[in-house]
């Protein structure tokens, strides 16, 4: 992780400009995990007002805007002049329109080793399909769910007897925070995303199994 001073970090022109998409828990994290970056949040998009990642971007003074529609974003939501899109725990679906209105795209993070187990669920598919590896993907948002290129990836075992909940907290959160910044200071020091095309003869999906999350 680099050592950017956090919010020592002047806001000026030459900063990247995000906008985050997200709630909960997860998207608490990935903003703090940003402004320790030094990267200009444009502004948070929530589906929910009282989604806790509003609060938190309400309260460090950054812009929140709720979604017209819970299912998509629109282009209209993006903050002007944004670098990069990233969604943090949200199941929205970025517009094309959307994505163009951002200078490289978007990115999100995906707990599954793409492109195994694309869908909503696919920590608990992790567990259900007894897999002994799991691990997580940074990723290009494309026009089909979880199946842009790869701009980072790594893996970790899965213990056993563990839950999807006790997966995802032990591991695979933590894991798309040190991804999702890895991205970040790449796109920051070369003004572009890495990406290796996902191989779909080892796709598979993981839609919802019950309605509680992770």
């Amino acid at each position: 992780m680099l050592s950017t001073g956090g919010d020592a970090y002047p806001r000026t022109e030459n900063l990247m400009r995000i906008t985050l998409v997200g709630s909960r828990h997860f998207g608490v994290t990935t903003l703090n995990m940003l402004r320790e970056r030094g990267v200009d949040i444009a502004r948070v998009i929530v589906h929910d007002p009282e989604d806790r990642l509003a609060g938190a971007a309400k309260a460090a003074g950054i812009d929140v805007v709720v979604q017209a529609d819970p299912r998509i974003v629109a282009a209209s939501e993006i903050a002007p002049d944004t670098d990069l899109i990233v969604t943090a725990h949200s199941h929205a679906r970025i517009s094309r329109e959307a994505l163009h209105a951002a200078r490289l795209g978007g990115i999100g993070y995906h707990p599954s080793l793409l492109p195994r187990h694309r869908g909503i669920a696919a920590v608990e598919w992790t567990i259900k399909e007894g897999d002994p590896i799991a691990g997580g993907s940074v990723y290009h948002l494309a026009e089909r769910m979880d199946a842009g290129a790869i701009a980072a990836q790594d893996w970790v075992f899965v213990r056993k007897g563990e839950t999807a909940r006790e997966l995802w907290e032990r591991a695979l959160a933590p894991l798309g925070q040190r991804l999702l910044g890895e991205v970040i200071d790449y796109a920051k020091a070369h003004k572009s995303l890495p990406a290796k095309p996902q191989d779909e003869q080892f796709a598979t999906l993981a839609p919802n199994l019950t309605p509680a999350k992770h």
